[in-house]
C-alpha cells in the first residue's frame, strides 16, 4: 500500500482528538469540511457536499479512488457525473457522511495514526466472519458492527 503525506484535513481530526472526547462531528474534516454543527451539516447533507469533498476524503483514507467508490456504493460512471456536476445528491453525502465517522472512529482508535487504521479498516476480521471494516462499512448495519466493535476495542472487550 502506498505510503500517503499527511494532509491538513487529517492535521485538523488530530488536534480535535486532542481537544474533545467524544468526537462529535469532528470527522467532517476528512471530508474538508470545518463546520461542526449539527444543525448547518443537515443542511449541508440536503443540499449535496461537493465534489471536492469525496476527494478530500479519498486523500484523506489513502485508498485507490475503487475501493472508496465500493464503499460508498456509488458506481464509477455515476461519479464522473457528479464530478462533472460538481455536487453529490443527498444519499451519496450522506454515504460520505458515514464512511468519514466509521473512518474516524477507526482512526481515534489508533490514537490519530491513519496509517495503522488504514491497515485494520482494510484487513478481514474474525469478528465480522473474514470481512474487513471497510466492506462492512458499506452499509448503515454494517458501519453500526464496525463501530461496536471499535466499541468494544476502546474498552477491553474481547471479540
Amino acid at each position: 500500500m502506498v505510503d500517503y503525506p499527511t494532509t491538513e484535513d487529517q492535521e485538523i481530526f488530530r488536534e480535535h482528538l486532542k481537544i474533545s472526547e467524544p468526537l462529535g462531528n469532528n470527522y467532517v474534516s476528512l471530508v474538508g469540511l470545518r463546520e461542526y454543527d449539527t444543525q448547518v451539516l443537515i443542511g449541508v447533507l440536503q443540499q449535496g457536499l461537493s465534489f471536492a469533498a469525496f476527494e478530500h476524503f479519498v486523500t484523506n483514507l489513502g485508498l485507490p479512488k475503487e475501493a472508496v467508490l465500493n464503499l460508498l456504493q456509488l458506481p464509477l460512471r455515476t461519479l464522473q457525473r457528479r464530478k462533472k456536476a460538481g455536487v453529490l445528491h443527498p444519499d451519496e453525502s450522506d454515504r460520505l457522511f458515514r464512511a468519514a465517522r466509521v473512518f474516524a472512529n477507526v482512526v481515534a482508535l489508533f490514537d490519530g495514526d491513519f496509517k495503522l487504521a488504514r491497515d485494520w479498516f482494510t484487513n478481514p476480521l474474525h469478528a465480522l466472519k473474514g470481512a474487513s471494516p471497510l466492506e462492512f462499512s458499506s452499509t448503515e448495519l454494517g458501519a453500526r458492527e464496525v463501530e461496536v466493535i471499535i466499541g468494544r476495542l476502546e474498552h477491553g472487550i474481547p471479540l
